[in-house]
């Protein structure tokens, strides 16, 4: 299969290096779908958000309402990414360095929120936490908010992100073997010892590419948060929220201004992910591939 693959890949790029204008044409064509999906409406967020100056941006960015959307939205991000790193590694070193009865099943629980609407997700929290759901009124009889509150949006969140950390992980580590950890035990080495000198520095790209994976999608979520969130102004609006509260209202020179800020850490992940790209294919490199 290998050497029908690569056999047929050599005459495919014989014929693009003997027709330029096909390679040409094929650039020009990516270009052009990037351009309109992408790079269009991101130059378009920023300039309705500074429409009206720079002064009515900041004003934007500084009311109380959108301050307290950041806030909660970094927030959210500071703990949900923190529990599907921890989960994400714990959960990857188990599938990839170990062979155990339900392997199978965990993989494809770890996968479940890809394939699950957010909104779907959102509403399972409702049903079990909310006011009338399983445990809403052992909640409420001790006084304990989850529905409508932080907590709600931070276990939405959780679920909605959580297959990222583990994902990137589990094919790194299933690719790099056992060896390694097997001859660090052999040598004395404990258990925490070989992970944190061993398993760790050989996937440290990886965790740290799901980690901005996961941080972008934490900070970006609507779906799953618009339902357990219930939209209240200035304490449950994440900044996806409140842009659509400002859009709803006519406020567009606001929603867009919050939307730039969003796009604008987007940007940042793009960045961000682009050079981890390139210092684990230069350390790859470096160490011949292993």
């Amino acid at each position: 299969m290998t050497s029908y693959a690569s056999s047929a890949a050599v005459p495919l790029q014989s014929a693009v290096t003997r027709l330029p204008w096909l390679r040409w044409t094929l650039i020009a064509i990516a270009l052009a779908f990037l351009s309109l999906f992408l790079a269009l409406p991101l130059f378009a967020v920023f300039a309705e958000a500074l429409r009206h100056g720079f002064t009515a941006y900041l004003q934007a960015l500084t009311e109380p309402d959108a301050q307290a959307a950041i806030r909660l939205t970094l927030l959210v991000a500071a703990i949900a990414v923190p529990c599907n790193l921890v989960f994400g590694v714990i959960a990857a070193w188990a599938i990839a360095k170990f062979e155990f009865r339900g392997r199978s099943l965990l993989v494809t629980l770890i996968d479940l929120p890809f394939s699950v609407s957010p909104v779907i997700a959102g509403l399972i929290y409702i049903m079990v936490f909310g006011l009338q759901g399983w445990l809403g009124p052992w909640l409420a009889s001790h006084d304990i908010k989850i529905i409508f509150a932080v907590p709600g949006i931070v276990l939405a969140t959780i679920f909605v992100t959580f297959p990222f950390v583990a994902r990137e992980l589990i094919p790194l580590m299933e690719e790099q073997g056992t060896e390694e950890e097997e001859a660090a035990l052999v040598l004395g080495a404990n258990g925490f010892q070989t992970f944190w000198r061993v398993t760790l520095p050989n996937v440290k790209w990886g965790l740290l590419y799901g980690v901005l994976l996961c941080n972008a999608r934490a900070m970006g979520e609507f779906g799953a948060v618009a339902v357990v969130s219930g939209h209240i102004r200035g304490m449950t609006n994440t900044m996806p929220l409140h842009v659509e509260i400002l859009y709803n209202e006519y406020m567009f020179v606001a929603a867009f201004a919050v939307a730039s800020l969003l796009a604008l850490l987007a940007l940042v992940t793009l960045v961000a992910k682009s050079l981890l790209e390139w210092h684990f294919r230069a350390e790859l490199a470096a160490t011949g591939g292993h």
